[in-house]
């Protein structure tokens, strides 16, 4: 998927922000935290570890509201190392399971589907194994064959499922506060962008890791990358052009998660691709007009990342592939009734965020090269790199401290 990163804030994590205004030193403000030790990217013990310290307590991006379209409606998706199962109800709402059968492990659910399958029940293609779709075992094929069958006892291993902002999210160990609750602030400011009533554009899903990019580095590095714009000057003269690279900031900073915002630069851009775009930028029905020349990013931690453009959302993740190469899935979501002339400036800007997504596919190739250096460790960040101070901080808080210990890979 694209990878368009926001502009980092010139404030401190935790402090309130002020109004916009030129780069320059601010002696006055604490410095960012500092950047994650090399090793919390190269290690492969911490990589494993991240499954359940990370992954399995968070709130893990698997769909939007719009994969899942009627009663029956269910699709699988991986979080945290699992394979999890997510169906609607026949009342409408979301359950998510473990997506093995409780008689002999089968898969219950092959994925991902090109269209979600439906069916009112869940049955396994071993032994037929049935359940319902609140995970209830109702049927279990010559019952009496099977000594201590106890049936309330061996429904489908359930997982927490959240709808936010139309998408869909699941926590495997069931411990994380409700995203509802932890990301409220969020939702105030950019709910108009998003909902259930989103519709897809093309063939990208956010559940479809087979048809993911997959780039050459650790899911952190493309965290990193997504939460600084420090880089953006030397790295994508496109977004230079495109973008007024002074004026960003965050707008809202919490614990669970960072929204940025940029403005377009009102000089036309010398790229007729950029021009044009600059041009015919509009929003999609519900917006604001202050929304028409406005980007804004989020970051629900710990890999959720979600664009808010005028014309379209593009919703993604970074899934570890591996300690050095990160898959990331995602889909770009629109509402009905948006004009021509948004669904052309949202093709036009979708173009641009290949070409973005390609030049950072290249950077973080060569991050997690470099950092695999033997003694490398990283220098001081720029107040413009906070975000990346935050997400570290947020690491380290969940790894516990490692700093000195694991190999410099």
């Amino acid at each position: 998927m694209p990878i368009t990163e926001p502009l980092a804030t010139t404030t401190a994590p935790g402090a309130q922000q002020a109004a916009p205004g030129p780069a320059g030193p601010h002696p006055a403000e604490p410095p960012p935290p500092p950047a994650l030790a090399a090793h919390y990217y190269t290690d492969p013990a911490l990589a494993e570890a991240e499954l359940n310290a990370v992954f399995a307590k968070s709130w893990q991006l698997v769909c939007h509201e719009s994969d899942l379209p009627n009663p029956g409606s269910r699709l699988t998706a991986w979080a945290a190392g699992r394979e999890v199962l997510v169906v609607r109800t026949d009342e409408g709402g979301l359950n998510a399971f473990l997506n093995v059968c409780r008689h002999r492990g089968t898969r219950l659910v092959d994925g991902p589907e090109p269209e979600p399958k439906t069916a009112a029940a869940i049955r396994c293609p071993y032994h037929g194994w049935t359940y319902k779709l609140d995970g209830t075992l109702v049927g279990a094929p010559e019952g009496r064959q099977i000594p201590c069958l106890d049936k309330p006892k061996l429904g489908l291993f359930t997982v927490a499922v959240e709808s936010f902002l139309g998408f869909v999210f699941v926590n495997i160990d069931g411990t994380a506060a409700p995203l509802a609750q932890t990301c409220a602030k969020l939702a105030e400011q950019v709910g108009r962008y998003a909902g259930g009533d989103l519709v897809p554009v093309g063939r990208d899903r956010i559940h479809d890791l087979d048809r993911a990019e997959v780039q050459g580095a650790n899911w952190k590095v493309a965290v990193d990358n997504y939460l600084e714009g420090y880089h953006v000057p030397v790295a994508h003269p496109g977004l230079m052009r495109l973008l007024d690279y002074q004026n960003y900031r965050i707008t809202e900073e919490a614990e669970d998660y960072v929204l940025f915002q940029t403005p377009l630069r009102d000089k036309p851009s010398s790229n007729w691709r950029e021009r044009l775009y600059q041009r015919l930028t509009s929003t999609m029905p519900g917006l604001r007009a202050e929304d028409r020349r406005m980007w804004r990013y989020a970051v629900i931690y710990p890999n959720t990342l979600l664009d808010f453009y005028p014309d379209h959302v593009l919703a993604w993740t970074a899934v570890p592939a591996g300690q050095d190469r990160v898959a990331v899935p995602g889909g770009f979501y629109t509402r009905r009734g948006s004009s021509a002339r948004t669904r052309l400036a949202r093709r036009l800007n979708i173009a641009i965020g290949w070409i973005t997504s390609d030049e950072d596919a290249e950077l973080l190739r060569r991050v997690q090269h470099g950092i695999r250096t033997p003694g490398f460790e990283p220098g001081p960040l720029s107040r413009r790199e906070a975000g990346v101070g935050w997400f570290a901080d947020r690491i380290r808080a969940d790894l516990g401290s490692t700093e000195g210990s694991g190999e410099r890979r």
